[in-house]
C-alpha cells in the first residue's frame, strides 16, 4: 500500500501525520521524506548524507536506495530527503513510484507543501490532502491539477468550514479527523513523537487505516 500524504498551505500538520501514521502502523513500514523535517519530528539527528533527491539527481540504480534507509525502529525505516531538491517532473519520479509499489512494506510518504511530483502521485493508492478547515488552503488545493481522494481534517476550534462543505469544495472524502490537540504539538515540538504519541492522534489514525 502507498498512502502520499501532501498539503496545500504550510503548517497544515502533514509532517506530524505521516510520521505519527508510520509509528502507527501495524507492519513492516517504509517513511519517506520528500520534504526534510520528518527526523526532527521523530528526535532524529538531521541527515547530513544523501537522499531521495540526490539519487534523483544522479544515474544510480533504484536498487541504491536500500542503501539510503536510516532505521527509526524496528519495523520501520525512513528514506530522507537529502541534501537536493529534484525537478518534480523529472523522469525518474516514475522509476522510484516502481521501486516504492514493488516493496514487500507499507509506503507511506511526505510529499511536503504544493502539488507532488505526478508520476509519483499517480502510483500511489492513497492520495490524501492533510488540510485544517482553513479557507485558503482549500481554496490553494482547488488551483491544483492533482486532486486528492482522501482528506484528512485537522480540526480546530472556530472555524467556519465544516467537513461537508470540505467533501464538496474538493470532491474527495474526509477519511479522519484530528483533533488540534496541544499534546500532540508538544510532543513534535520536543522530537518526542516517537516515544510519547498521544491518544488523540492514534485513534484517528487507526480509523483511517
Amino acid at each position: 500500500m502507498l498512502t502520499l500524504c501532501w498539503a496545500a498551505k504550510g503548517g497544515s500538520g502533514t509532517t506530524v501525520y505521516v510520521a505519527s501514521a508510520a509509528l502507527t502502523a501495524s507492519g513492516p513500514t517504509l517513511l519517506v521524506d520528500l520534504d526534510g523535517d520528518v527526523p526532527l519530528v521523530l528526535g532524529m539527528p538531521r541527515p547530513v548524507g544523501p537522499g531521495v533527491h540526490d539519487w534523483m539527481l544522479s544515474d544510480a540504480p533504484p536498487s541504491r536506495l536500500d542503501l539510503l534507509e536510516v532505521e527509526v525502529r524496528p519495523q520501520l525505516a525512513l528514506l530522507t530527503a537529502g541534501t537536493s531538491r529534484a525537478d518534480p517532473s523529472s523522469d525518474r519520479w516514475a522509476e522510484f513510484a516502481s521501486f516504492c509499489a514493488a516493496s514487500d512494506r507499507a509506503v507511506i510518504i511526505d510529499a511536503g507543501t504544493g502539488e507532488p511530483p505526478p508520476a509519483l502521485f499517480a502510483m500511489c493508492e492513497r492520495q490524501w490532502l492533510i488540510t485544517r478547515a482553513c479557507y485558503l488552503a482549500i481554496t490553494r488545493a482547488n488551483t491544483f491539477s492533482l486532486r486528492p481522494n482522501g482528506v484528512v481534517l485537522v480540526d480546530e476550534p472556530g472555524r467556519s468550514l465544516r467537513r461537508g462543505d470540505i467533501e464538496t469544495s474538493l470532491g474527495a472524502p474526509v477519511v479522519t479527523r484530528i483533533s488540534c490537540d496541544p499534546a500532540i504539538a508538544r510532543s513534535a515540538d520536543s522530537g518526542l513523537l516517537g516515544a510519547r504519541l498521544p491518544n488523540s492522534m492514534t485513534r484517528p489514525i487507526r480509523r483511517a487505516a
